[in-house]
């Protein structure tokens, strides 16, 4: 059985469930960066856009993960961009790097890239974020909206984040992983 009210912590992740109807967060995976008493803040990590990331920030395409496009974080503030990077080496932190979940963590994208350039093993810059005030999140994981469970830090930085939210799922143990079978439309079951 899923614990209701699980701890949500920076590098977890929230799994939408079929319960969430909101078209921002259907069938999404939220890494999460930031929770305190105040709130919390993540990124959608499976909402590849289709603008390259060249046409935006051209010099942070050039230590961008595959797909090089610009991901939508999430419906808060779009018109900003978040940085996500994971070190390669935990004793080679760069300029405008701030840790997240050990080697994971935000990259200021003002720093010159060349200051980053070979101390990231991925990099993956978001339009936007997800957020939550005190008590909302809670509330939306208690009604059952979301599935909180460990993040793998290169879940951010994946190939085919389209396959994100079932291979996120498959992984978990028991009863979660069944939900990864789910099919998309529930009443052809």
């Amino acid at each position: 059985m899923v614990d209701p009210t699980p701890e949500v912590r920076a590098g977890m992740l929230l799994v939408a469930t079929p319960q969430l109807l909101d078209q921002n967060f259907a069938d999404t995976v939220v890494l999460m960066l930031d929770v305190d008493d105040g709130g919390a803040l993540g990124v959608v990590l499976n909402r590849p856009s289709g603008v390259p990331l060249i046409e935006v920030l051209e010099t942070w395409s050039e230590v961008a993960s595959e797909p090089e496009v610009l991901f939508r974080g999430g419906p808060v503030s779009t018109e900003g961009a978040l940085g996500v990077a994971l070190l390669r080496d935990g004793d080679d932190v760069p300029v405008g790097f701030r840790e997240v979940d050990g080697l994971l963590g935000l990259v200021d994208l003002d720093t010159p890239v060349e200051l980053v350039t070979g101390s990231l093993a991925g990099m993956r810059v978001f339009a936007g974020y997800a957020g939550w005030c005190a008590e909302q999140l809670a509330e939306e994981i208690e009604e059952g909206s979301w599935y909180v469970v460990p993040g793998e830090h290169v879940d951010a930085f994946r190939l085919d984040p389209e396959e994100l939210w079932r291979d996120v799922l498959r992984r978990q143990p028991g009863e979660l992983a069944w939900h990864s079978t789910r099919p998309v439309d529930p009443e052809l079951n």
